[in-house]
């Protein structure tokens, strides 16, 4: 399935006019506030995420996973599913690949069929936190800190192998998640397995591309319990130095202990040169990978604040690699991630509306009850006109959700691909 730009024209005529007055009723407002509108809305235009392969079927958890009919079985599925997403959004304009699922046939055929959906490949990740079948070693007890030499050596394998896939692809980046650690008390020896850990890295490391990067992510618990090799954004920023210049921290929002200070890790790390990639997802709890925005919006918007500031003040900080990374089996997979990209978006316009100038000299003079209103006072902004013209001048639809229900594009996966395909990756 692939939607063409008159089903998109014709859908968004039917919200023209209200969308109309609704911009240019906030446009003046802001006018009157001095904002400028078109730079808004040219970083809007701007912001790319990606969308991960595993995130286009229906997750599951450790009890059980409810299909979703339609779901994409192959990779050219999955890539045609982002590429309606990005048809309907102009905001996904990349793909991230979870190798081994989606290893291609015909690479050349792969690259021409995303190229024919407008998008690119973003960071591929490998995966050693299963078994694959015809795999010699098991990484029941870890795999880059695994006690057994010849464990970490073919997770170090595939890492290396993962990144020959993604220069033939035109990808840049290698995302490393561990699941490695302990479930009870004196079952490893913290110190050796943080050590397997960093040389296994540098192997990998010596493996990058001149122009690529490696970005480490961390999580406090899960799979195991009492502990983890890469625990924290200090783990991973401190792993990440050993590395080298073209290694960096990925933050995942939902890879933290309740009520972590989130915001202040983004801040720290871009001040460092060292924050390299963001997954975006939300929580109640733990990790539960929820609509991004669908719990903690105001948390979201903070993060968003200081992420902006990052961007213009911190030049040692690159460029960051943007990703949703959720995954649940109650929604339609797609219909998901057109709430969370549009969650993303109003974050992120709610954060450029904040006057940063206003905001530091607050800061200077102490005044923490105007610090708290300026920043109140964009949050409570209804940037979806903004969110939704940016759309629109880039060629999207004003209202994907609705403009997705209203093309019914699930009911047309389902009869492509039948009621009983399965995503895998997951």
């Amino acid at each position: 399935m692939q939607l063409n730009k008159d089903q998109i024209l014709t859908e968004n005529k039917k919200v023209e006019q209200h969308h109309t007055d609704q911009f240019n009723f906030l446009s003046g407002q802001l006018d009157k506030q001095d904002k400028d509108v078109h730079t808004i809305l040219r970083k809007l235009a701007n912001f790319q995420v990606a969308i991960p392969s595993w995130a286009l079927g229906a997750g599951g958890t450790r009890f059980g996973r409810f299909g979703f009919f339609g779901e994409p079985a192959s990779l050219e599925q999955k890539i045609e599913d982002v590429g309606v997403l990005h048809a309907l959004t102009k905001t996904a304009g990349a793909i991230s690949l979870h190798i081994p699922w989606d290893i291609p046939q015909d690479y050349n055929a792969i690259k021409e069929l995303a190229n024919a959906n407008d998008l690119v490949f973003d960071a591929v990740n490998s995966n050693t936190f299963q078994d694959q079948k015809n795999t010699k070693e098991s990484y029941r007890f870890g795999s880059l800190s695994n006690l057994n030499a010849s464990v970490r050596e073919q997770a170090v394998q595939h890492n290396i192998d993962v990144i020959k896939i993604g220069e033939k692809l035109g990808s840049k980046s290698l995302t490393v998640w561990l699941a490695d650690g302990a479930n009870f008390a004196g079952q490893r020896n913290f110190q050796s397995a943080l050590t397997h850990t960093e040389n296994s890295l540098k192997s990998i490391y010596s493996a990058l591309p001149e122009d690529w990067k490696i970005f480490i992510e961390y999580k406090p618990y899960e799979p195991n319990f009492y502990s983890t090799v890469i625990q924290d954004w200090g783990t991973s920023f401190m792993l990440a130095n050993a590395c080298g210049e073209k290694a960096y921290t990925l933050v995942d929002l939902g890879h933290h202990l309740p009520n972590t200070n989130i915001e202040q890790i983004v801040s720290t790390l871009m001040l460092k040169g060292k924050l390299g990639g963001f997954h975006f997802n939300d929580s109640k709890y733990g990790d539960d990978d929820s609509t991004v925005g669908s719990v903690k919006p105001y948390a979201l918007f903070l993060i968003f604040n200081e992420l902006v500031y990052g961007m213009e003040n911190n030049p040692q900080n690159p460029d960051l690699a943007w990703m949703i990374d959720a995954s649940h089996n109650i929604k339609d997979p797609l219909e998901d991630l057109l709430q969370s990209l549009e969650a993303i978006q109003e974050a992120y316009a709610k954060a450029l509306l904040v006057d940063q100038e206003e905001l530091q000299a607050a800061q200077s003079r102490n005044d923490v009850t105007l610090c708290q209103e300026i920043l109140q006072n964009a949050y409570r902004t209804d940037v979806r006109p903004l969110v939704a013209q940016a759309r629109a001048l880039s060629g999207g639809a004003i209202d994907p959700l609705k403009s997705y229900r209203s093309l019914r594009i699930r009911e047309g996966l389902i009869k492509e691909r039948g009621m009983n395909s399965v995503a895998t990756g997951l």
